[in-house]
């Protein structure tokens, strides 16, 4: 076969590869068709982004009607369109904190610059003008753009591109797998990190310091759930340093966690919350900032000295999208969605429990319609990172789409998917686990 002779730049994918992609050219439901007619099941949800599954007759016809009868319209410059402006209320009377506006993107990254610059922003309207550092964590995923990949705390989105900026700054990433936490109980923990945190801001100066950034759920960094009194302990010392949180719900937003909002399952209080990906389901390209009442007020406020809040993009609160996006949450609300995804999320534990104590398997873990499971790096003459490939590739051949992060294979079925769907996907999983098994050394080699 001729070398294939790419026009396409595809992220997140080796510029070196010259053979053809793998195209998907349809979906149905939780299942996707290639273009040489194979189905898989979509255990991943796109990009941990189409909830509501493929080809919802809802979302399909909400576009159409927007489409035809008003395609476009900006948000710039004190006028706005009708549609937009709806999807803003319905946010408000969703949110999990006290509201102030809600501020349109296109993407999870451009909500994250979009919220670290309302935050500088903020301190401006309130003289402090050396508050321009960004907290966050390492293994936290934030977005690839300039600032939003700063924050994000995985090497390989900085590597070859300069990054992180220098007012970036890195916590520990919580994960209780860490070696570390080793020897520790959960208590002790969470004091290690907390210690950490508090070393950083006095090292570098409250004063220097403008937000942490932090996702309920560490996602792309391979579901990392941090251990419950984290995040409570995280917040006290932002709050007696006047440091914004910021909660990035990209990926935790509208039903994944058996709930509309992580926020809410977790009980935190952030300043500014991040959403895309589930707020159209991925059927449109649209995400949002929710700014809490004290930071809106003061912004308000400061801006009559500042002037306007310079920022925003020319597809701010996109009509059509804004209407996918409001037809995405009233499906969410007539179907129950999270009450779904409760119900069924132990069926895909107790699926994935058989895991614990198996060969090469070092951990297992989830919440919601989000699960891992980690193999032990090295097995069998496999460099780490291996055998999470090797699955996820063994899985493609299965019929079944997943994801690997290094040695963590993840779960993230459509939040539409049915108890027995959940089965089938962890059954083969499970096939797809014990062929790579019986390989001696990884497919790859």
């Amino acid at each position: 076969m001729a070398p294939h002779t790419p026009t396409l730049l595809e992220p997140h994918t080796p510029p070196s590869l010259r053979t053809e992609p793998h195209v998907i050219v349809r979906g149905e439901g939780i299942t996707v068709w290639d273009s040489d007619g194979n189905s898989y099941l979509d255990g991943t949800s796109g990009m941990l982004c189409t909830n509501l599954g493929y080809s919802q007759p809802r979302l399909v016809r909400a576009a159409a009607r927007q489409m035809a009868r008003l395609p476009f319209f900006a948000t710039f410059a004190h006028r706005t369109n009708d549609v937009t402006s709806a999807l803003a209320e319905d946010l408000a009377r969703l949110s999990p904190i006290p509201m102030g506006r809600t501020f349109f993107a296109n993407s999870g990254s451009e909500a994250n610059d979009s919220a670290f610059k309302l935050a500088w922003y903020y301190h401006r309207c309130l003289g402090r003008r050396g508050r321009t550092k960004i907290i966050s964590q390492k293994g936290g995923y934030h977005g690839t753009t300039t600032a939003a990949g700063s924050a994000t705390g995985l090497e390989p989105i900085h590597r070859g591109f300069g990054l992180p900026l220098p007012s970036f700054l890195k916590v520990p990433c919580p994960d209780p797998r860490a070696p570390q936490a080793q020897g520790m109980t959960e208590e002790r923990y969470v004091d290690h990190l907390i210690a950490r945190l508090e070393q950083l801001v006095a090292a570098e100066g409250a004063d220097t310091i403008a937000a942490f950034i932090a996702e309920p759920i560490l996602g792309a960094g391979g579901v990392i759930i941090p251990p419950p009194g984290y995040y409570p302990r995280v917040q006290e010392v932002l709050a007696r340093h006047d440091i914004l949180f910021i909660a990035d719900e990209v990926v935790t937003g509208f039903g994944r966690t058996g709930a509309m909002f992580a926020t809410t399952e977790f009980g935190l209080s952030p300043d500014l919350i991040t959403l895309a990906k589930g707020l159209s389901s991925a059927y449109a390209p649209i995400s949002a900032v929710m700014v809490g009442q004290r930071v809106m007020d003061t912004i308000a406020e400061g801006s009559k000295s500042i002037g306007a809040f310079g920022h925003g993009f020319t597809y701010s609160g996109h009509p059509v999208a804004a209407a996918v996006a409001r037809e995405t949450l009233a499906v969410l609300a007539d179907e129950g969605i999270p009450a779904h995804v409760r119900d069924t999320a132990p069926r895909l534990m107790k699926c994935l429990d058989v895991f614990r104590g198996a060969e090469a398997v070092r951990d297992v873990r989830g919440y919601g319609f989000l699960a891992a499971v980690t193999f032990a790096a090295g097995l069998r003459g496999r460099r780490e990172g291996d055998m999470g490939a090797d699955v996820m590739a063994r899985a493609v051949d299965n019929g079944l789409l997943l994801r690997a992060v290094g040695d963590t294979v993840a779960f993230a079925p459509p939040l539409v998917s049915t108890a027995e769907e959940v089965e089938v996907m962890v059954n083969l999983f499970e096939k797809s686990y014990r062929s790579v098994l019986a390989e001696p050394r990884s497919v790859y080699r």
